[in-house]
């Protein structure tokens, strides 16, 4: 039981993201007080740092993903704290009541202005007692270096996570619309609501670290999860189409459009000159349009033949494919799974209905 102390308690961290964030620590540490030195006119050999921008570097390298590490929560959260203790250190001079009001008030005031950042806490702390060149700086400390480190600091992480092709600043993904209307995608149709998830929060009555919206997709993932889990036994070859349909991609246009219409499909696979899955093309890139299908063709959705079948439901219910190329490890195909053969499986695997008496 002692050792179950050690265990990491973030959700998803594997060995490589936290390898990843230590690279992107020294990276980012190094440059920005290599950077603030030039800046400032003191010269590359004198790191211009201050504590807080190392917690803050933490959590934009660890967990980007935090609503405390988005840009603004880093600039504004330690900003706008290293200028309350700035304040309070001007007109309380009792340093423990300074610390504490000086504390209180960051939070207080990140709050406000949407910027909440546990190293801003650090930053208001070190404006009240960071010695005399914290005091001889006065209202600049704030501004230089704490700004200009938070600035630098975040730059660097945009572009570190820009190269390891990680999702920053944080944004929500949203479920694609149906078909440019109203209606909310299929998949959100059914199950829980943003109510529900709003109702079970207020009745927790704790604050957590994660971005609402990224809560309501951790549970619809969970919830797909569960039933490929209860239907692990169903794969993608269980149910796929063998006969394809497809073109070469020197075929015309006018071609794949007569073979959709002539066999009442909606996705055409098109291979490559080695007979390997290249794309594929339905009548919305085909409409009015000619040449070949090789200048037209989409990116095909694929799976493998032992995918289990209902973990096809996300990409066959976004609003845009219609159809799952089934293909082997060098990309030939072997079958292609549609919305109707998804759904006609998913209805077998429920149970009959009861007649009403």
């Amino acid at each position: 039981m002692a050792l179950r102390l050690f265990v990491p308690i973030l959700a998803g961290a594997t060995l490589r993201e936290r390898l990843s964030a230590c690279i992107g620590a020294v990276i980012g540490i190094a440059l920005t007080g290599v950077i603030s030195g030039l800046t400032m006119g003191k010269g590359p050999q004198v790191a211009m740092l201050v504590a807080p921008v190392g917690a803050s570097a933490v959590l934009l390298f660890a967990v980007p993903s935090s609503p405390l590490a988005q840009p603004w929560s880093i600039i504004g959260g330690n900003t706008i704290s290293a200028l309350v203790g700035v304040t309070v250190a001007r007109f309380v001079h009792d340093p423990v009541i300074a610390s504490g009001l000086a504390v209180a008030l960051a939070i207080a005031a990140m709050s406000f202005t949407r910027c909440l950042h546990p190293p801003g806490g650090a930053a208001a702390l070190t404006g009240v007692i960071g010695g005399p060149a914290v005091a001889a700086a006065g209202f600049l400390f704030p501004f230089v270096p704490v700004a200009l480190n938070s600035i630098v600091l975040v730059a660097l992480g945009l572009i570190f996570h820009r190269l390891s092709r990680r999702n920053y600043p944080h944004v929500h993904q949203p479920a694609a619309a149906g078909h440019g209307t109203a209606d909310p995608p299929p998949t959100t149709r059914v199950g829980f609501r943003p109510e529900d998830i709003d109702a079970a929060l207020a009745a927790l009555g704790e604050t957590f670290d994660i971005d609402r919206e990224d809560i309501e997709r951790l549970l619809r993932q969970v919830e797909l999860q569960a039933m490929v889990r209860s239907q692990r036994t169903l794969l993608s070859s269980d149910i796929m189409s063998r006969d394809v349909i497809a073109v070469p991609q020197t075929a015309s246009v006018d071609e794949a459009r007569k073979l959709l219409l002539d066999h009442n499909i909606r996705t055409l696979p098109v291979l490559d000159a080695n007979g390997r899955l290249a794309g594929a093309v339905g009548l919305r890139e085909l409409t009015q349009t000619t040449g070949t299908v090789n200048g037209v063709m989409a990116k095909a959705g694929t799976a493998a033949p032992d995918t289990p079948a209902m973990s096809l439901l996300p990409v066959l219910t976004d609003g845009r494919s219609h159809a799952v190329v089934i293909v082997d490890a060098e990309r030939h195909i072997l079958g292609l799974i549609t919305q109707t053969d998804l759904l006609a499986a998913a209805a077998r695997l429920q149970p009959p209905l009861k007649a009403v008496a």
